[in-house]
């Protein structure tokens, strides 16, 4: 392997394995703690929705000595940061940066807990972007290509953080400062801060590493080759080697190196040569209900609107009941093989076979949730939304006409004939709508006209499974590639009322750092399935080896072939259905107790640690 040279870097990592002794803290100034990634204030993956949901945990704990710091974004700014008058040591830096023509914004950030944020706009950085890059080839032996946006744009905001830290510690001589940066993305400054002797405390926190990703969608051995690679060739032949590069150096620069599981601990250790020395797991902030009732009659009312778009997707064409039916989801990045969408639909298919033999009444409708290039919403289901709406116009009119006459003729004492009280009007559009809704084609299993319909791996796999929503099928599925919004004419509804409504979570993952989409699952009291091979899996199966009781099953994909894994899946799903309605129930108040476990205010401690322990390094 190509190895970084750490003494060129002016870099010295602690020895694998290997603690200090830390310093009594009893007369340590309190510090400040800056928090750097490439998604504050710009939502572009999972580490936006950490940070957010982390800020009331780290506000509480840190009032005003807490900053976050991202990148100038103006179109997510515009809604997601508010303006306020500089104040502190970090006003006093904003205020010289912006005085040397750098621009710069200081505010707050418009989510709960609303922290201090600063803003940092790259953009001025790219007149010094080759004298930048020379720094990091000749410096930190990280070669960068001229032409990648990404890279350019990270490498700016980077050198740009660099800068706004150097000043931090200029002007603040009294608390010491822990700068924790996010992801690969933010980790070019770590090795630039550590060659300068910047006397704050770094964390470096990777939440996936940039060649792990690939390897796993390429290679289905990943897990069993992972001791065996050689990284710095992998990420040559991947086209990665600069962010690799940036990784790593970040990685071995920091004080402090962190990940989000024991499944990235070991990615990291091969990949990028260093051991972890914490473990940072995500969480949510979980809203608890005073009584149990509560998240249950969430549960049924976010359902009824599920029903509806059933009733308007599949009801054209036939007839199921809607009292007997199960809604089944899964939901994410569009990664075919490593969100496990394959093996998602490999069991559904086992599944529909399984229920066919059994002779089982229940209906399964199984959502697939995620984004990809659609043209628009397909003609087909846009016509049964409209006519689900005028079915809705025409009822309703004719209960208050009914009701209108059906009064008058009572209290004057006659019982009048049914019939005769709705007006020619409106049983003649009723009866036209009665014709036009009806379908003689089976549902599509498809809501979306995909730009790319021919080469969708869901769609194909869904085609070859003979997944075809027949009325015979007791395995229905619905393929929204699209998220869902309350803007969206399907549904009309938050992406949290949704999942709320369905029964049961699946994600099978492959290749999952840690794994939100069970996690918003559980949190929301629906059941879900996560595998071994994702960090929230594994989480789950050190914590409570009684977790299928509690609601969460974790799926064996380690050291076991796909069609093992599919079989124990269908039959893991089946089983599912053949609960009673007092069982599901039972199983939901199970799970939304056991997710506060999952509160940052229980998991934020762990952050806190690290932070202390970058601080004690640093002595």
């Amino acid at each position: 392997m190509d190895k970084l040279s750490n003494q060129a870097a002016g870099i010295q990592t602690v020895p694998h394995g290997v603690v200090e002794p830390r310093p009594t803290r009893a007369h340590r100034v309190e510090p400040l703690l800056v928090e750097i990634a490439w998604e504050v204030c710009n939502q572009v993956g999972g580490i936006y929705t950490v940070l957010r949901s982390k800020a009331p945990s780290m506000a509480s704990r840190w009032g005003t000595r807490y900053l976050l710091v991202g990148p100038y974004e103006p179109a997510s700014a515009s809604v997601e940061f508010e303006p306020t008058a500089l104040s502190g040591v970090e006003g006093q830096v904003v205020r010289q940066m912006r005085d040397e023509g750098m621009p710069v914004y200081y505010g707050r950030w418009l989510v709960t807990g609303r922290p201090q944020v600063v803003l940092l706009d790259y953009r001025a950085m790219f007149s010094r972007l080759e004298e930048v890059k020379y720094r990091l080839w000749a410096d930190h032996d990280i070669p960068t290509p001229g032409d990648d946006e990404l890279i350019n744009n990270t490498i700016a905001f980077a050198e740009m953080c660099r800068q706004f830290l150097v000043l931090m510690s200029e002007h603040e001589s009294r608390r010491a400062i822990v700068a924790h940066f996010h992801e690969w993305m933010t980790g070019a400054a770590v090795p630039m801060l550590r060659r300068q002797q910047w006397p704050g405390a770094t964390v470096f926190t990777t939440h996936a590493t940039v060649l792990g990703r690939y390897l796993a969608m390429n290679d289905q051995g990943f897990y069993g080759h992972l001791p065996f690679y050689d990284a710095m060739a992998e990420a040559k032949k991947f086209n990665v080697e600069a962010q690799h590069r940036i990784e790593r150096a970040a990685a071995h620069g920091a004080q402090v190196f962190s990940t989000v599981s024991d499944v990235t601990a070991d990615e990291c250790e091969h990949l990028l040569d260093r051991k972890v020395d914490v473990i940072l797991p995500n969480g949510l902030n979980i809203q608890r209900f005073a009584a149990v009732h509560e998240f249950q009659n969430l549960h049924r009312q976010s359902k009824e609107r599920i029903h509806q778009f059933t009733i308007g997707h599949f009801f054209p064409s036939y007839h199921f009941d809607l009292d007997n039916t199960l809604y089944f989801y899964t939901s994410g990045r569009y990664e075919y093989r490593n969100k496990g969408m394959d093996l998602t639909i490999e069991s559904l298919a086992r599944l529909n076979y399984l229920m066919q033999q059994a002779g089982s009444e229940v209906t399964v409708v199984a959502f697939i949730i995620t984004r990809r290039p659609v043209r628009s919403i397909n003609v087909a289901a846009l016509q049964s939304s409209a006519m689900l709406r005028e079915f809705h116009t025409v009822t309703r009119a004719i209960r208050g006409e009914v009701s209108d006459k059906l009064f008058d003729a009572a209290v004057a004492g006659a019982v009048p004939d049914l019939n005769s009280l709705v007006g020619e009007y409106w049983m003649l559009r009723l009866r036209r709508a009665i014709h036009a809704w009806k379908r003689e084609n089976p549902p599509g299993i498809v809501t979306h006209d995909l730009v790319d319909d021919e080469n969708d791996a869901v769609l194909n796999q869904l085609r070859a499974c003979r997944l075809w929503n027949q009325q015979h099928d007791r395995v229905k599925v619905v393929y929204h590639p699209d998220f869902i919004t309350p803007t969206n004419p399907l549904f009309g509804m938050e992406y949290d009322q949704f999942v709320r409504g369905c029964h049961l979570g699946v994600f099978p993952s492959y290749y999952e750092p840690w794994g939100y989409t069970p996690l918003e699952s559980i949190a929301l009291g629906v059941p879900a399935v996560t595998s071994d091979l994702a960090g929230f899996g594994s989480y789950i199966t050190q914590l409570m080896p009684d977790h299928e009781n509690q609601g969460v099953y974790v799926l064996r994909r380690r050291h076991r072939s796909f069609d093992q894994s599919a079989q124990d899946l269908a039959h893991r799903l089946f089983d599912y259905t053949k609960k009673s309605r007092r069982q599901r129930i039972t199983l939901r108040n199970s799970v939304e107790s056991f997710s506060g476990h999952f509160d940052w205010h229980n998991l934020g401690k762990v952050y806190h640690e690290a932070h202390e322990l970058a601080l004690d390094r640093v002595g």
